[in-house]
């Protein structure tokens, strides 16, 4: 299948569609968001949050996911490169971080494609979702040249 993929901003006009998007792949929703279009049709979103823990400033993927008829066709690396955009574009951010079902193994293989790691292994993280074991898949950052971590650390 190919066709025209873009990624749009989340507007009051399409913010039901975003909703109707987590209802259906995601149960939640983020402070960064896009949905993922494909021929002008919203099929995918993807949603961050920007979280400081562990003595860090970390974007955490909450969301990142498109409708199956629409899987394969690049759509997740659109959506993935935007976040990695955001990350490179701000600087100050330590690394991306998200929580994948250890069953999915085409999404971990997805993620390690872009320099995802595997740090830790939660069991029975899901409550509602079989299997609930789940992996915590982390990309470390480059602090910004010239910038030492703890320079970046205490700027934030």
């Amino acid at each position: 299948m190919k066709g025209q993929i873009e990624l749009g901003d989340v507007t009051p006009h399409n913010i039901k569609q975003l909703k109707k998007f987590n209802q259906v792949i995601f149960p939640v929703i983020g402070e960064l968001a896009k949905l993922a279009y494909f021929n002008d049709i919203a099929v995918g979103t993807v949603c961050c949050r920007v979280d400081h823990s562990q003595n860090q400033k970390r974007l955490y993927i909450m969301t990142l996911g498109c409708f199956e008829p629409y899987r394969r066709l690049r759509i997740g690396t659109k959506m993935l490169n935007y976040v990695l955009n955001i990350s490179e574009k701000d600087g100050t951010f330590d690394n991306i971080y998200l929580h994948v079902r250890m069953s999915n193994e085409s999404a971990i293989d997805f993620y390690r494609k872009f320099g995802f790691e595997i740090i830790e292994t939660k069991k029975n993280y899901y409550r509602r979702i079989e299997p609930a074991d789940t992996h915590v898949l982390q990309k470390n950052l480059e602090v910004p040249s010239g910038q030492s971590a703890d320079t970046q650390k205490t700027d934030n």
